[in-house]
């Protein structure tokens, strides 16, 4: 297949894992190794800013509203020195306040996270299975009462602290941040909604961080056109992703794609041991 092709498949398949709680990392690792797919220029650097940039576009495309809404409120807030009971400032300080953990992990340990796993997949699979038994008693432990105008700062830390345990490859960012969000009572929609408005700084933070690969890389003509197809694969795939996890979450729960990420980790394990 060509590598255009082959770019573009892997757009779509960060789009979608991205927002489903299904784990990116740990897709984006293993689907080129089902099918065979070995360029270098799928695991660069620059590939993967611009997968980060395509997902980041489809979160600000679904959510500019409120995402301008909460930029608005944290600016004045910073200009008045004062919250109050402004909800929207308060929301804007507590995505603030999710972002410190994995922010940090992710700064000290971004090597490591990029090169480790992709050659132990076997522990790809470890997490994927971990991360499905989270996402399980998240969901036998949730009351579901509570709104996004109900997160407090407690939620805020939690809910932090489960988006930086996602840096591993298959705990699945979404999928950890929706799990806390249940657990500390959150509706599916809401936890659903606050974990994307919240990823939307982390991923424009990776996406920058990683952008200065680029003024590094030797890029010819069919790596800018592989490039470009690769982010439009993620954002299409990504806002479709989005529409659907939310509409979903308030009729369904999650257990479906506890039972996807159980069956990923075990076609990993017999892909590992069939080599």
């Amino acid at each position: 297949m060509p590598l255009v092709l082959q770019a573009l498949v892997i757009g779509i398949v960060q789009g979608l894992t991205e927002f489903l709680p299904i784990s990116s990392s740990a897709h984006l690792i293993v689907v080129p190794r089902f099918l065979g797919w070995n360029d270098p220029f799928l695991n660069s650097a620059s590939f993967d800013v611009m997968l980060h940039a395509g997902t980041l576009v489809a979160l600000l495309v679904f959510f500019w509203r409120e995402l301008v809404d909460l930029l608005a409120a944290w600016f004045a807030s910073l200009r008045d020195r004062h919250i109050g009971s402004d909800p929207d400032r308060r929301l804007a300080w507590l995505i603030v306040m999710t972002m410190i953990p994995g922010a940090l992990l992710g700064v000290g340990f971004e090597s490591f996270f990029d090169t480790f796993f992709r050659q132990h997949v076997i522990l790809v699979a470890v997490f994927l299975a971990l991360g499905a038994g989270i996402l399980w008693l998240a969901e036998q432990l949730a009351f579901l009462q509570r709104g996004l105008d109900n997160v407090n700062l407690r939620d805020a830390i939690v809910i932090g602290c489960a988006q930086a345990i996602a840096l591993f490859p298959g705990f699945s960012r979404s999928g950890m941040t929706i799990a806390a969000g249940l657990y500390t009572g959150l509706t599916r929609e809401a936890a659903a909604r606050f974990s994307f408005l919240m990823g939307t700084p982390i991923i424009a933070g990776a996406a920058i961080w990683e952008a200065r690969e680029l003024l590094h890389a030797s890029l010819s003509s069919l790596d800018v056109v592989a490039l470009g197809a690769g982010m439009l694969g993620a954002a299409v795939a990504g806002l479709l992703a989005i529409a659907f996890l939310l509409g979903y979450l308030r009729r369904h729960t999650t257990l479906p794609f506890v039972a996807e990420r159980l069956v990923l980790a075990a076609l990993v394990v017999v892909f590992v041991l069939a080599r």
